[in-house]
């Protein structure tokens, strides 16, 4: 009985806890939320979604379209690169190779992102002379968000039920066939999570992209090489520590907007991976 009574209240204990610690996360990311919109989105006025910055006045194209541009080259190379990998780990790889690849991504996902963004200015704004470009800060959010990507559709992949790829063979289907026809579509909803999480690492990243991407107060060119790019975070970072309104306007206002563009994501994402589940359960 006392037992009992002891296993109820340590129940309790816990159940406070967590509830307590829940309420903790609720109140901070509200309180976040609550502090850039008070402040970002008054500043939010339609010139500036059509005018370039101007020092630290003007408007945000030039930022929110390089932003747009550098996440989505990130996006598109961690996807080719992330996926890959993955399922080269799970499905080719052997057991010690695996091992070691697996070790290796998570010791690249604890690389400070500036250290990243460093050896990139290294090897190619100054080693082969590329400059501040588009592609150095793909590369530079691609290396971020790489881990993320690999380790979730590592996960995803290994998670395919057994059955269902013994299934396919059983019914003779060639290798290939098994993993873009079961194992892929089943894998997909996780994939796309580790997506999403890469998706909000790279529309954060400032300290990869100032060594990378550099800044420009002109819309980008989509040149490759030599030619710098604008980017959210920078506007953050730098101009809200600048003496004047206008700075702070445009610091908010960023800030405003990347919070947005998360939350899109967020639930663009949700909803596909919504989808993709119940779909793979009707399968």
């Amino acid at each position: 009985m006392r037992h009992q009574r002891i296993s109820r209240l340590a129940s309790r204990a816990w159940w406070s806890v967590s509830v307590l610690a829940l309420a903790g996360v609720l109140v901070v990311l509200f309180g976040i939320f609550w502090f850039v919109a008070v402040r970002g989105i008054p500043a939010l006025r339609p010139a500036l979604f059509t005018t370039v910055t101007s020092g630290v006045a003007g408007g945000l194209e030039n930022a929110i379209v390089g932003t747009l541009l550098l996440v989505g080259a990130g996006l598109v190379l961690v996807t080719l690169v992330g996926i890959g990998t993955a399922i080269w780990i799970v499905e080719y790889a052997p057991p010690r190779a695996q091992e070691v690849s697996r070790f290796l991504i998570d010791v690249l996902a604890g690389v400070p992102s500036i250290v990243v963004g460093y050896f990139l200015y290294v090897v190619f704004v100054e080693g082969l002379g590329w400059g501040f470009s588009l592609v150095a800060g793909a590369f530079a959010l691609t290396i971020v968000m790489l881990p993320y990507v690999v380790r979730s559709s590592d996960l995803a992949l290994s998670g395919v039920p057994q059955a269902l790829r013994e299934g396919a063979f059983a019914l003779g289907a060639r290798r290939a066939t098994v993993l873009f026809g079961v194992a892929i579509p089943w894998a997909i909803p996780g994939m796309l999570t580790g997506l999403l999480v890469a998706t909000g690492i790279g529309l954060g990243e400032t300290a990869p992209l100032i060594y990378t991407a550099g800044w420009s107060n002109f819309m980008p060119s989509l040149a490759p090489t030599h030619s710098p790019v604008g980017y959210l975070t920078y506007v953050v970072w730098t101009f809200i520590s600048q003496p004047f309104p206008q700075a702070h306007a445009l610091a908010y206002a960023a800030a405003a907007l990347l919070m947005i563009f998360i939350f899109l994501t967020n639930l663009v994402s949700r909803s596909a991976v919504e989808y993709w589940s119940a779909r793979s359960r009707r399968g």
